[in-house]
């Protein structure tokens, strides 16, 4: 168990010195990016997001979904695409932009090669996540400042303060300025919750871990599901599950996110019964119900819980703000509670936790007793 938990640490650890190794040296470009991307953005351009991997077609989707439904209240839906490599060059017109994975590139008029440098896949992978993030985020800073939108920061002037100012005489490289501190301040931000939700749920993280490896070892399957990004997140942990990029073995993984499954429920039924439904069709004991969510208070995602206990599934959920519903009720069996009011940085800490997980299920000390 000490060896188990002095590994967290290291993990912790690796993350907060990659985070401000790669934000201290790119915020700067990303700042410039997010005025690049604006541009095009109102010349009517699009963002063609390219997946390959398993794991890059899931922030592929990611980043369309985040770009297309925005969470900050207020803000415009910008058009974005999850797409093949080869649908991305069919598609892309003179003004569109592109953001591949594996490396993280982004190609707005000029190619920006942002690929974190580090030997941990899930680290690189976790730190490009904020890198997108910050871009959907900040990119609407630039519309505010070219007047494109009356909104100003609304309900999110706390945290974006800068958009009720005006640039002095119309120049936006004081935008710019005030966009990168605003990407150092993110950085420093989510480093701080990784570290809370994996220090303050290690028992419960060290306890799922246990209970996946069981399941799996005895021909189990775990199964993830969520809304949103965090329906892309649950596409994440099924592919590092199936297809771990450390190259560990393949193991039994479904992520409940089929669109035409998902339509067909959500039409013939009603949103409330998207994972209830699949869990009656997929579910049985011995199985594990992963559940991601920011609120913690996702009806479907509640009911997909219920579902899986009914039907005798170990469950766990990773949820934000103070837990919701799923910790305050206590609707899953191992709950890891990202605590903040932030949808960004919340699924990203999130990402912390279940790329903790999947190590712990390789690696913890059962596994390592294999």
């Amino acid at each position: 168990m000490t060896a188990t938990l002095d590994r967290l640490d290291e993990l912790l650890e690796r993350r907060a010195e990659a985070s401000e190794r790669y934000f201290s040296a790119e915020s700067g470009r990303l700042a410039v990016l997010c005025r690049a991307l604006a541009e095009r953005f109102q010349r009517g351009g699009r963002l063609l997001a390219v997946g390959g991997s398993p794991q890059a077609w899931s922030d592929a989707r990611h980043v369309a979904v985040e770009f297309v439904h925005p969470v900050i209240v207020g803000k415009r839906a910008l058009p974005a695409l999850a797409v093949s490599p080869d649908a991305a060059r069919a598609l892309a017109g003179d003004d569109d932009m592109t953001i591949s994975f594996e490396p993280l590139s982004v190609v707005a008029g000029e190619e920006w090669i942002l690929e974190p440098e580090d030997d941990d896949p899930f680290v690189r992978q976790e730190l490009a996540e904020t890198a997108y993030h910050v871009l959907w985020e900040l990119v609407h800073v630039f519309f505010e400042h070219r007047g494109s939108s009356s909104s100003g920061a609304g309900s999110s002037a706390f945290l974006y303060p800068f958009l009720d100012r005006e640039p002095q005489g119309g120049d936006l490289d004081a935008v710019v300025e005030d966009v990168q501190a605003s990407v150092l301040m993110k950085a420093d931000e989510v480093s701080e919750l990784r570290a809370r939700t994996v220090s303050d749920g290690r028992a419960e993280l060290l306890a799922a871990a246990s209970v996946i490896r069981r399941a799996l070892d005895s021909g189990g399957t775990l199964l993830a599901f969520g809304n949103g990004g965090s329906a892309t997140d649950a596409m994440d942990v099924v592919a590092d599950f199936r297809a771990a990029p450390q190259g560990w073995p393949e193991r039994r993984a479904l992520d409940l996110t089929d669109p035409a499954i998902l339509s067909a429920i959500a039409n013939d039924i009603g949103p409330d019964a998207l994972y209830r439904r699949q869990l009656i069709a997929y579910g049985r004991p011995g199985d594990v119900a992963l559940a991601l969510t920011t609120s913690g208070n996702s009806r479907n995602v509640i009911e997909g819980l219920a579902e899986a206990r009914r039907r005798g599934l170990e469950t766990i959920a990773l949820v934000g703000y103070d837990g919701g519903r799923i910790a305050d009720e206590g609707l899953a069996e191992h709950v890891i509670v990202t605590p903040s009011e932030h949808i960004p940085r919340i699924q990203e800490a999130q990402a912390t936790a279940y790329h903790v997980l999947r190590e712990l299920v390789e690696h913890g000390e059962e596994g390592e007793a294999r």
